[in-house]
């Protein structure tokens, strides 16, 4: 991890290319309206004139980013996810709304996707799913391409915090 790492901040032009195809996709799969011109302003100019979430938490991304930098090192715990959560969505209109509970997990059910949506792990059970999770790969050592994505398809099914990927009126229908 050191390697890539060290890649990333000695190549401006790939650390620049990496920040914004990052924020872009992600914040894309959770909703987004920028498009990749929009996140790469905000990058650039840090101009926020745009949907202000989307461009908050697109800014936030960039932060994000060179937490994971500066963290890549440490094991991943549930408290480094909250932090990295936290810092996603600082500013926005998520952070002092109750529902999304940032700083801690989610507090409500969610769900992911429109077609073929399915439900998340339910609240009271994030926890003890993100331990069992954590544990398994933690106890893996080496961790192989295949595996860091298993552990991204288990961490998003759990979808430990309460931004689901579905918009809220048809998370009701999810939950019934």
């Amino acid at each position: 991890m050191t390697k890539i790492k060290n890649e990333l901040i000695s190549h401006t032009d790939l650390y620049v290319w990496t920040q914004i195809n990052f924020a872009y996709h992600s914040n894309k799969i959770e909703g987004s309206h920028l498009s990749k011109n929009q996140t790469k302003q905000i990058f650039e100019t840090n101009d926020l004139t745009m949907d202000l979430d989307d461009a908050l938490e697109a800014r936030n991304h960039f932060r994000l980013f060179d937490y994971m930098l500066k963290t890549v090192d440490e094991p991943l715990s549930k408290e480094m996810m909250i932090q990295m959560n936290m810092i996603l969505k600082r500013g926005t209109s998520y952070e002092d709304n109750p529902a999304y509970n940032v700083g801690g997990f989610k507090v409500r059910e969610n769900g992911i996707g429109m077609i073929n949506s399915f439900k998340t792990t339910k609240p009271a059970d994030v926890e003890t799913e993100l331990d069992a999770l954590l544990e398994k790969f933690q106890n893996k050592g080496v961790l192989s391409f295949e595996d860091i994505v298993e552990f991204h398809v288990c961490f998003e099914r759990i979808h430990p915090f309460g931004d689901g990927n579905v918009p809220l009126r048809y998370q009701q229908q999810i939950a019934a």
